[in-house]
């Protein structure tokens, strides 16, 4: 893993794709041995950063399940907005169903919030929170997250999904901004 440029930034190696397909690897079976027999999973993959994830993700789990997407961003450049634009609704019936988000990364927390106010109403069996990447001095919120692969620093990363305005989502490594 070398150095690499992204518009105006440089990024330097952090995560080696080997340690990521642990991270992944670990969430699978830590879910898979949650769940009750017989319980089929609907994953709920949350675009466009999860996508690498999802399918990673997808590949190992053990059992029965459904995946769809859902697209929201706070993101512009390398900072958050605080504001969540939803782009892409759920459109399966989730009633009695266990739900299982696959997030790429929660810093803030204020997609988590939003997530949990879309499926306030839908009167889900279970909801989880899996996410890939954990920034914990950074969370704001009193929310549940029932699996994190890895908690890291509040430094901005790209890579294996995660980007910057839009490029860098296709590196398989991930990638931390140099300061």
């Amino acid at each position: 893993m070398d150095s690499i440029q992204i518009h105006d930034k440089h990024f330097v190696p952090f995560i080696s794709r080997e340690r990521i397909d642990k991270y992944v690897e670990f969430l699978a079976d830590q879910i898979t041995s949650d769940l009750e027999e017989g319980d089929v999973p609907i994953f709920i993959g949350i675009l466009n950063g999860s996508f690498m994830f999802a399918a990673d993700f997808m590949k190992k789990f053990k059992g029965d399940c459904h995946i769809t997407f859902v697209k929201m961003a706070s993101y512009e450049g390398v900072n958050s907005t605080g504001k969540i634009k939803h782009l892409v609704g759920i459109n399966e019936d989730l009633k009695g169903k266990t739900v299982i988000i696959l997030e790429d990364i929660i810093d803030t927390g204020n997609t988590l919030a939003e997530i949990y106010e879309i499926f306030r109403d839908k009167e889900v069996k279970k909801l989880k929170i899996a996410t890939l990447f954990f920034k914990p001095d950074v969370f704001r919120k009193e929310l549940p997250i029932d699996y994190i692969g890895k908690s890291i620093e509040d430094k901005f990363v790209v890579g294996y999904g995660l980007d910057y305005d839009g490029l860098g989502r296709n590196l398989p490594d991930i990638y931390q901004l140099k300061v």
